[in-house]
């Protein structure tokens, strides 16, 4: 960005002086006569911007303001990056310049009377708007915020709809050592912003695409296959909105990590990257997409033997690309999460667990498996799976998901939403129809509805049940867990509730009862409240005794007296 320096007047005295000024005044008075608006033409006068920072960068509120109900990020879950770090950098994140080393500033003045130091401090916390506006105040303002754009190695930066590419090239060749970058486009995405970022990154190495909803990526598959084979220090490289793709050949020696959401009737793949190690492809959820998974896992088979991290969500998943899959045999597999394969049954899994014997993730949510697979599972990694995802599995029932807990030592996550959920509800239901749609389910279907769920796991620390409106009594005892989600358990019940979770954190209940919520925030916000749940009675010494099912009767390893302290959890109705 070019800043306009206006000089001066002269300070000394004199008729040529006060020609001088005179004639600037008048200048500056025949520049200001229409009063339009610079982002969007309109007449000052009266007129309220709505484009904030569309045509102009400098406006700080292109930072602060928050986006609009229209602009929202998909932000697809891949359960490779369920770690905490992760999800906070996907989940996207303020504009920000990110400057690794500090440089030496000394001690001299920077500008306003701040010591250089100081203001290297406060300006390297600054979103990239703000930077550029702060450049403007003074000429030492101006060089520091110079050499905090050259010291960026990673930068996140949004581009509103209106924004052309002339706005991110700008910013990004104040920034000449950049190694990450992570945009969020609410405009279009095409080859002239993906040339503009090859020519200003030179040493890019990892690039992050993010579309909001109103957003258009127009970028083709031969035009990435060029950007990938260009940038020969690309190390990871995750894109949204890659609809127009149409088929791709990647060719890269340093790739790594490959993320592509939004793909669709994809006519040819080709991986030649021999170091890649993760990758994540999710698809389109329209029925007629054509692309052939199985030729394709059959070319990472030969090409991408590194890989650790496998990501397929497609409806196009059956038994035959697992097959496929495992007659892969990669060695260093260690995540495996195959989504919305509702082909996949207990079969797929007996050849999952036949090849792959070191999982440490595994997600099979949206698949046809039931109790007898995850029977499978629990006999084949119960030495090394931690996180198991099984979200709107129908076939499996509360005994398979208290089988898996009891089964596997390890397991500190676990997603069962919508698993245990009502045969006649084709979602969460709602308030309204819940008491109608109880009285419609058949005698036959009772059992599946009525369902009890007792876990007791001393390692578990995020358990999910969103949607499970069949589940109607729920018995926690998990030392570590800090995470729950309740979310749509409508036929919970609130006196066959118990937990016991003296770590938990944050407990997620929108779209439960309000007799639910109150249970719930009465027992993980005070220990004593758990003591009303059960029938008691007298003893002959005139003592109560609490009857909790034998399962929850606290051991002595488990609590120590007296040094047991209760943290404050947190509710969340959103």
């Amino acid at each position: 960005m070019q800043h306009r320096h206006v000089p001066h007047p002269p300070t000394g005295g004199g008729s040529s002086a006060s020609a001088m000024a005179a004639l600037a005044d008048a200048k500056r008075g025949k520049k200001r006569g229409s009063y339009n608006c610079g982002r969007c033409g309109q007449p000052k006068k009266g007129h309220s911007c709505n484009l904030s920072g569309a045509a102009t960068p400098t406006d700080s509120s292109a930072s602060t303001a928050d986006p609009s109900p229209r602009q929202q990020y998909t932000h697809l879950r891949r359960a490779l990056s369920f770690d905490d770090s992760d999800v906070r950098r996907s989940a996207g994140a303020e504009e920000e310049v990110v400057v690794e080393d500090e440089e030496e500033a000394g001690s001299e003045l920077g500008g306003g009377g701040l010591p250089a130091s100081c203001l290297w401090e406060v300006m390297r916390r600054l979103p990239p708007a703000a930077m550029l506006a702060a450049a403007q105040v003074c000429k030492g303002w101006r060089e520091t915020a110079r050499r905090l754009w050259r010291s960026a190695e990673e930068l996140r930066l949004r581009v509103p709809a209106r924004a052309q590419v002339g706005f991110v090239g700008s910013v990004l060749q104040k920034c000449p050592g950049l190694v990450r970058l992570s945009l969020r486009m609410e405009s279009v995405v095409d080859a002239t912003m993906l040339a503009c970022i090859a020519f200003s990154c030179p040493n890019l190495e990892h690039m992050e695409i993010s579309t909001a909803v109103t957003a258009i990526n127009r970028i083709t598959g031969d035009e990435l296959g060029r950007f990938v084979a260009d940038k020969r220090c690309l190390k990871s490289l995750k894109m949204e909105g890659c609809s127009n793709l149409g088929g791709f050949i990647l060719c890269s020696s340093s790739l790594s990590t490959l993320w592509l959401s939004d793909l669709h009737s994809l006519s040819k793949m080709a991986f030649n990257c021999p170091n890649l190690k993760e990758i994540s492809l999710d698809f389109s959820r329209h029925e007629n997409d054509s692309t052939d998974l199985t030729t394709m896992v059959d070319g990472l088979a030969r090409t991408c033997l590194r890989l650790q991290n496998i990501h397929i969500a497609s409806v196009r998943l059956s038994h035959s690309v697992v097959l496929a899959l495992a007659a892969a045999n990669f060695r260093g597999l260690r995540m495996l999460s195959l989504l919305l394969g509702s082909e996949i049954t207990d079969a797929s899994v007996a050849a999952i667990a036949s090849s792959y014997s070191n999982l440490e993730l595994l997600d099979l949510s949206g698949s046809s498996i039931s109790d007898s697979g995850i029977g499978m599972i629990c006999n084949v990694f119960p030495e090394t799976l931690s996180r198991l995802l099984l979200a709107v599995c129908p076939n499996i029932s509360s005994s398979g998901i208290q089988f898996a807990t009891a089964q596997l030592p390890l397991l500190e996550l676990m997603d069962c939403g919508m698993t245990i959920s009502d045969p006649n509800s084709q979602g969460p239901p709602s308030e309204e129809n819940i008491d109608c749609e109880s009285q419609q389910v058949s005698n036959s279907k009772m059992h599946l509805i009525y369902q009890k769920l007792i876990i007791k796991h001393s390692r578990l620390k995020k358990l999910s049940l969103w949607g499970c409106s069949g589940l109607d009594a729920l018995y926690l005892n998990c030392p570590e867990l800090n995470d729950l989600n309740l979310n749509s358990c409508t036929n919970l019940h609130p006196e066959r509730l118990l937990l016991q979770c003296p770590n938990l954190e944050s407990v997620h209940a929108s779209g439960c009862q309000d007799i639910l919520v109150g249970a719930i925030e009465s027992q993980v916000n005070n220990g004593s409240a758990v003591e009303n749940q059960f029938p008691s009675k007298r003893l002959a010494d005139g003592s109560k005794r609490v009857r909790v099912p034998y399962f929850l009767s606290p051991q002595p390893s488990d609590f120590k007296m007296g040094r047991a302290q209760k943290r404050r959890c947190t509710l969340l109705m959103d």
